[in-house]
């Protein structure tokens, strides 16, 4: 017979923790299941994978979240089904559980590489601490081996999308080589290492004004990133990409942040699925003819009231689990769920030292340049879950700005940097 609770979140996402924060505020009893025992922040991960941070900057254990929340109980393990219809959810183990109230699924995404050959097999996704990791060892792997070359073999990197995470990792990269790499490596290897952004667009930052996109694309080249754009990648080999237009790129390393998809778990729930395999949510982010199930974050596509479609963003995560959570209250206190009012705060992303863009409000007041970067700086500070972590993430930023160095390692041995673990599940 399955256990019951009042809630079921699956997910320990931005969506999944914000939902069961409020429902155990009020004692709710919930139970919240992820495959990993700790909340990772995403939208740092390239960092993670740069060295800027580390991982207890970026990861907080779910546990220590909800230690002062005894309504809420936090179970590590991987969902193998969820049945909408009677709001259970099946773990690998065969153990089921049921939702009186609610069922509330914020799984993720995995990487989308949209069936692109030697994609899966020889590219680095980056999606999670494990991701960031494996590909931090890559890297560090890569600039040992060309330096027992004393400098003569090149390293090259290719980042595939010129969304905010590809810029942001691109940028990154080429931090590292022009400040970082100068300083702990010998002779002119930093000069022989270098990377580039593709895209089968052409442009930077899509969904971002065409000033940002300019401004961006210009930091970028200052910076001796290659851009490569409006032509799509064929095949991602071992050595390099193939293109659309019949051009090739040598790579020693391909990194992969073009785009992202609803996973296995949502594929086999039986829900309606939309665009990305993401489940497409009524208004109050309930799953039309499902009553109490809601799809939340990265695994939904989601509508604002100008019913324009949100983007995969942080914030929407959040928003969406708090709202999900004030209907969930209003359906058991005997009142109507209301529409999510989702408030529009803008976009942003890094592109390197001293630079970053910023369309803040609905109104996209465009900020760019420093203060863009402070602007950058002080929200993701602010959306770090626990003050350590805060704490931390500031001191490393600071560090790494003015010493132009970097004080985080990665444990691991090359021949396990170039395992790259794919999984069919999200994290979930």
């Amino acid at each position: 017979m399955a256990e019951t609770y009042e809630v079921i979140v699956v997910g320990g996402g931005f969506a999944g923790i914000e939902a069961a924060t409020k429902l155990g505020r009020v004692g709710v009893r919930t139970l919240l299941v992820d495959v990993h025992g700790y909340h990772q922040f995403q939208p740092l991960l390239y960092q993670l994978a740069t060295a800027q941070i580390g991982v207890s900057e970026l990861a907080r254990p779910l546990r220590s979240i909800f230690r002062k929340q005894p309504s809420v109980r936090v179970l590590t393990a991987r969902v193998a089904a969820v049945d909408p219809g009677r709001r259970t959810i099946t773990l690998t183990d065969g153990t089921v559980y049921e939702a009186d109230d609610a069922l509330i699924v914020a799984c993720g995404a995995e990487a989308n590489f949209f069936d692109t050959p030697g994609a899966r097999e020889n590219a680095y996704p980056l999606y999670s601490a494990t991701d960031a990791t494996r590909l931090g060892s890559k890297l560090v792997a890569l600039l040992d081996q060309a330096d027992k070359d004393n400098g003569q073999k090149p390293m090259n990197v290719a980042v595939v999308g010129a969304g905010p995470t590809g810029v942001e990792t691109a940028g990154a990269i080429a931090d590292a080589i022009n400040y970082v790499v100068p300083k702990l490596f010998v002779g002119d290897l930093a000069k022989r290492c270098s990377v580039a952004l593709v895209d089968m667009v052409d442009r930077t930052l899509g969904g971002f004004s065409k000033k940002s996109q300019a401004y961006a694309a210009s930091r970028l080249v200052e910076r001796g990133v290659r851009l490569k754009l409006g032509s799509a990648v064929t095949e991602v080999r071992k050595d390099g990409l193939s293109f659309a237009d019949g051009a090739t790129m040598d790579a020693d390393l391909v990194i992969w942040a073009g785009g992202l998809k609803a996973g296995a778990l949502l594929r086999e729930s039986g829900m309606p699925q939309g665009r990305g395999g993401r489940i497409d949510v009524a208004k109050d982010l309930t799953v039309p003819g499902y009553e109490g199930v809601y799809v939340l974050g990265d695994a939904a596509n989601i509508t604002d009231d100008r019913d324009e479609r949100l983007p995969q963003l942080g914030s929407v995560a959040k928003q969406s689990g708090a709202w999900a959570a004030r209907n969930i209250l209003a359906q058991r206190a005997g009142r109507p769920t209301e529409p999510f009012g989702y408030k529009d705060r803008g976009y942003m992303a890094m592109i390197g030292r001293g630079s970053a863009v910023a369309e803040l409000g609905r109104g996209r007041r465009l900020v760019r340049g420093p203060a863009a970067f402070l602007v950058w700086l002080a929200v993701h500070l602010a959306l770090l879950s626990g003050s350590s972590q805060k704490v931390r993430a500031l001191v490393s930023w600071i560090f790494a700005y003015l010493s132009h160095s970097r004080q985080h390692v990665f444990v691991g041995s090359p021949e396990q940097a170039d395992v790259v673990e794919r999984t069919d599940r999200p994290a979930a």
